[in-house]
């Protein structure tokens, strides 16, 4: 029951931070007209052609655009967390996001490609070379994988990608300006259509992300009892892996990379459901958007009338949660 009022508290924590984020910008809209707007629409009326453009034509879709890339790394961290038993797991700091704005910036520079229907195939393909990559290069050395080796692995990987991504945008001016947005993580100009177009990717990697929940149960338990409870391993990182790859790609394909969101959330969400995943992936599933979208909101009314970018606004405040848990004694030692 006291589960079940916590992941409530959340839905309706988030429904509120929407709403928000339909009335706050560089011009502050009352909540009344918000409302107004979007029930004029569904009467196929329009009382306010101003207010309706800006909510409907601008805020809506970045308010989307939020939800459905927050839901993405945060359950993407939380599988990250979940399958590697690594309290720094994020798509952000592990080489996955860098890794899909690599391949995605090479597809657009080097092939000509600008549909996210084109180049989220090179987006998926990064993701998945860069979880390999960081896990390849964390198990080096004596010791094998600890979640220290395998955090600084990919944060050196995160970089040497980012310095090859710059060193392919500068030698081509038009997309060193479209990029320089993008990869700050920007929801500015949020698309829908390739919102609807990233979907059905967003979507299967939900679904797989949550019907893993019981199986990483049994896999936090240690691979020897995993097995004696009739689990299959291979199948089971089979499934997370390409879990993170749907959901880590997409997301970068649409807002750019955005880190700190899949490591804070899964802390915060254990925090109320505890370890098991099947309390815990839904929970980050719901408060991941909603610190998305408090980034976004701060970054609309910090400047006015300009903006700070979401990803800037998440990684002041993932930043300092990064180093707290960097240096917390039990995790040292590890």
């Amino acid at each position: 029951m006291r589960r079940t009022v916590l992941v409530a508290a959340a839905g309706a924590i988030l429904l509120v931070l929407c709403v928000l984020s339909l009335a706050a910008g560089s011009k502050a809209i009352p909540l009344d007209e918000v409302f107004r707007a979007v029930t004029d629409r569904a009467a196929s009326r329009v009382a306010n052609p101003q207010v309706d453009a800006i909510v409907w034509g601008v805020r809506l879709p970045r308010t989307v655009c939020a939800v459905l890339v927050g839901l993405a790394l945060g359950l993407a961290g939380a599988l990250m967390q979940g399958l590697t038993r690594n309290p720094l797991a994020d798509p952000g700091l592990l080489g996955v996001s860098a890794g899909a704005s690599f391949a995605i910036v090479v597809a657009v520079t080097a092939f000509g490609m600008s549909s996210a229907s084109q180049y989220v195939w090179f987006g998926f393909a990064g993701a998945f070379g860069g979880a390999v990559a960081v896990h390849f290069l964390g198990g080096l050395g004596h010791g094998g994988a600890t979640p220290v080796k395998i955090a600084l692995a990919g944060v050196a990987l995160t970089f040497l990608l980012g310095s090859c991504t710059s060193a392919i945008v500068l030698r081509n001016p038009e997309a060193l300006d479209r990029f320089r947005f993008w990869s700050a993580g920007s929801l500015t100009g949020a698309d829908p259509g390739l919102l609807w177009r990233m979907s059905p990717f967003l979507a299967g990697g939900a679904l797989l992300a949550i019907t893993a929940g019981p199986a990483l149960n049994s896999l936090a338990l240690g691979d020897d009892t995993a097995i004696a409870l009739g689990r299959r391993l291979g199948m089971i990182r089979a499934q997370v892996v390409l879990a993170i790859t749907l959901l880590a790609g997409a997301a970068v394909a649409i807002a750019g990379p955005i880190v700190f969101i899949g490591l804070v959330v899964p802390h915060v969400a254990r925090l109320i459901t505890g370890p098991d995943h099947r309390w815990l992936l839904p929970v980050t599933a719901l408060l991941a958007p909603g610190l998305l979208l408090v980034a976004d909101i701060v970054g609309r009314v910090a400047a006015r009338p300009e903006e700070v970018q979401a990803g800037i606004v998440v990684a002041f405040l993932g930043g300092p949660f990064f180093i707290a848990l960097v240096r917390r004694q039990r995790l040292a030692e590890l």
